[in-house]
């Protein structure tokens, strides 16, 4: 029997912290890891360093980056928690991880993070602080400017933190964005499969046909049908999305980085298995993905 391809998840505790919160982000890296090793997924945890302060500045204002850790400035949850702001570094340290690791050697790998497409060049929103998004791109193209890199944002929610980022720094041309929030019929109906190869096309066609070197894939929880802030897409839907995500990028040899966005259902007990079970399917189609002939 072939030992399976295990999927690499970029994974520190420092990069979660529990908090009372609507908005389960802050502590979901933990939660989902622990899922997938208790449901026994092919992965494999990741070391790596949190994101420099250099790395954080080259994606926002340095004064707001230093009044966010410093406490002076209050977090996309709206507080100004050390223990939240001791976590920023790492979450966006697992997202440039993760797309480094992708870009140097192919296939998908995981960040469990979430929180950060709403997050601007100087300012926080909607439980996002930091755009991690945009901290591991632009680490890329520090390194090697010729670079394409393409994010496709499957969260229920417009990006709009990236995309004022990317005026706000030129960077349209270098960094392609597609956003289900902006770019998705939410009356898709039986045509969700072709909305879908639409979006993933975009990400290609937004540079004159010439395919990404890298995808970034936000492959959210909150598109979901009982989400209290979502309402598209059926279990199987979202399946389906994140296995043809997948496929595109293995079958054109584009690497694939993805996180975890989005997410706000609650089971009986007000804990987040809802959310849970979103991402574990993503992870077991990552795995197949990975695995198959």
């Amino acid at each position: 029997m072939n030992t399976p391809r295990r999927l690499p998840v970029f994974f520190d505790a420092r990069m979660a912290v529990e908090q009372q919160h609507f908005a389960p982000g802050a502590d979901k890296p933990r939660l989902a890891v622990e899922d997938w090793i208790d449901h026994d997924l092919a992965i494999a945890i990741c070391d790596f360093e949190p994101a420099s302060l250099a790395q954080l500045y080259a994606a926002h204002d340095r004064a707001y980056v230093d009044g966010v850790l410093a406490g002076r400035i209050s977090n996309g949850f709206a507080n100004r928690s050390a223990s939240v702001a001791a976590t920023l570094p790492w979450t966006s340290g697992s997202m440039r991880a993760a797309a480094r690791h992708a870009w140097r050697h192919g296939g998908i790998s995981c960040s469990p993070t979430s929180g950060f497409h709403h997050a601007h060049h100087d300012a926080s929103g909607g439980y996002c602080t930091f755009n991690g998004l945009l901290v591991a791109a632009l680490d890329l193209l520090r390194e090697a400017p010729e670079l394409y890199i393409a994010i496709l944002d499957f969260d229920m929610h417009y990006g709009d933190g990236t995309d004022q980022i990317l005026r706000t720094l030129g960077l349209q041309g270098r960094i392609s964005h597609v956003t289900a929030g902006r770019d998705f019929d939410r009356g898709m109906g039986a045509d969700f499969m072709d909305q879908l190869y639409l979006m993933i096309d975009g990400a290609r066609i937004e540079s004159q046909g010439r395919l990404p070197d890298l995808m970034l894939y936000q492959a959210g929880a909150d598109p979901h049908l009982n989400d209290p802030l979502g309402g598209m897409l059926s279990d199987q839907q979202l399946e389906q999305r994140d296995a043809e995500v997948f496929r595109y990028g293995l079958q054109r040899g584009v690497p694939i980085a993805f996180n975890l966005a989005g997410g706000y259902q609650r089971d009986a007990r007000d804990g987040i298995s809802p959310v849970l079970a979103i991402h574990r399917r993503t992870v077991e189609q990552a795995v197949a993905a990975l695995n198959r002939p």
